[in-house]
């Protein structure tokens, strides 16, 4: 039964198929037929997985970053970020990064990102004469800094996956999240090192643009504060950061209506029901998984091949990019997790250096056609083909990898911070 149902899964991704139908159907034929487990077991199971308290973080963290993009505060973080760096090589394009960087401090949705930095920076660097193809690639490689730097959806499903405490989760993407920073910056002012530069910003509109931008700046010791000083819980904390972005938006930048709280709540509904029915359909394979003792079987075929910490993580970064050029990232998690987390004991892999390389990894997925939803959204914002970006693609992706060798090869990046928090 398990061959016909992989293939029968293959052909309903082929035929464009939801991907959590892919993995329900193909789940549970092989559970009912095959292994004859009831269907209460199953749905027992998926509600179990559904409605871990852990998650409840993730709609809060998404509903928080949408009201702050009615808000106003993207327009704030752009201008601060202008004001910094725009006078540099590619001022425009290292301030979107900056921008993202400060957006994923109080967001974690990378969608999210692409659209309220996007919005208001994107146009702009059109404007100015950046290449529509760069500028869309841009963003979506840049919004990869939402899964890494805290709160992080990513962070949640991990965790949630692993039993590992999401604080810590939290404080190992930072440094990784910094070391992409500052790699993207250096990139996108060696390329655009020939266009032209705009000019200063004097110290008073620097210090006017941050002033506007403190509500803003504050957000993130907010959400970090309350969960390593005990006092707040994920799902509290990302409460708290709701709260906050509502009191931003209605009582000092005075740009949030009640029009737009709707349209932010919406917008978290879409987006939580798709990451919900994933997780729930994506709860039958593992318990396929449990059952066929399927990851046992992997580990003694490792073993059998004397593969080390460096050989299997450069496996699974491979396995990641071939699976994020036609899978979201969401699915990924779930199909690659429950196969490689019981190996990282036996091949004595830091759960919390395995979450940055997969992170990584799997980040470049939103890049890579033909399933690269950040391409898609940034291409959107502007109005552009997305299969014109394409041509922009090889020289972010080469940059991408080499900060995932990077992450495999320096486990200190993402080991030492978690360890001093």
């Amino acid at each position: 039964m398990i061959p016909i149902a992989l293939a029968f899964s293959s052909i309903l991704l082929i035929l464009s198929v939801p991907i959590f139908l892919v993995f329900g159907i193909g789940s549970a034929l092989i559970a009912s037929v095959d292994l004859n487990l009831p269907w209460a077991t199953l749905l027992q199971v998926s509600f179990a997985a559904v409605t871990k308290q852990i998650l409840l973080a993730i709609p809060l963290f998404i509903f928080a970053g949408y009201t702050m993009v009615k808000g106003g505060i993207a327009t704030r973080l752009v201008n601060f970020c202008v004001t910094l760096v725009g006078h540099w090589p590619g001022g425009l394009g290292v301030s979107m990064v900056l921008a993202m960087g400060f957006f994923a401090a109080f967001c974690g949705s990378i969608l999210a990102a692409i659209t309220a930095i996007g919005t208001v920076l994107m146009p702009r660097m059109v404007e100015e004469g950046y290449p529509k193809p760069f500028v869309v690639v841009l963003a979506a490689m840049a919004a990869l800094l939402e899964g890494l730097i805290p709160p992080s959806n990513a962070a949640i499903i991990y965790s949630s996956l692993t039993s590992v405490p999401v604080s810590r989760t939290f404080a190992a993407g930072i440094v990784p999240g910094i070391v992409l920073m500052v790699m993207l910056s250096a990139y996108v002012a060696w390329r655009c090192r020939h266009m032209p530069r705009s000019a200063r910003a004097s110290w008073s509109e620097r210090w006017q643009s941050f002033v506007a931008a403190i509500p803003a700046l504050l957000t993130p010791f907010i959400i970090l504060g309350g969960i390593y000083s005990g006092l707040l819980t994920a799902a509290e904390s990302a409460a708290a950061a709701g709260v906050w972005s509502l009191l931003i938006g209605f009582l000092i930048y005075r740009e949030l209506t009640f029009r737009g709280v709707i349209e932010a709540l919406v917008a978290t509904a879409i987006a939580c029901s798709a990451i919900f029915v994933i997780i729930g359909m994506a709860t039958f394979l593992s318990v396929v998984l449990t059952f066929t003792q399927a990851p046992q079987h992997m580990i003694d075929f490792l073993t059998h091949l004397g593969t080390g910490p460096v050989t299997f993580l450069i496996m699974v970064a491979i396995t990641c990019l071939l699976l994020g050029t036609f899978i979201e990232v969401v699915p990924i998690f779930y199909l690659v997790l429950p196969m490689t987390v019981a190996a990282l004991a036996p091949l004595a892999v830091d759960p919390i250096h395995y979450y940055i390389v997969l992170t990584a990894f799997i980040g470049l997925g939103m890049l890579t056609p033909p399933v690269c939803v950040g391409l898609y959204t940034g291409a959107a914002v502007i109005r552009l083909s997305p299969e014109k970006a394409f041509k922009e693609l090889p020289g972010f992706l080469m940059l991408g990898i080499a900060y995932g060798l990077l992450m495999i090869l320096l486990p200190s990046l993402a080991t030492w911070l978690p360890g001093h928090v």
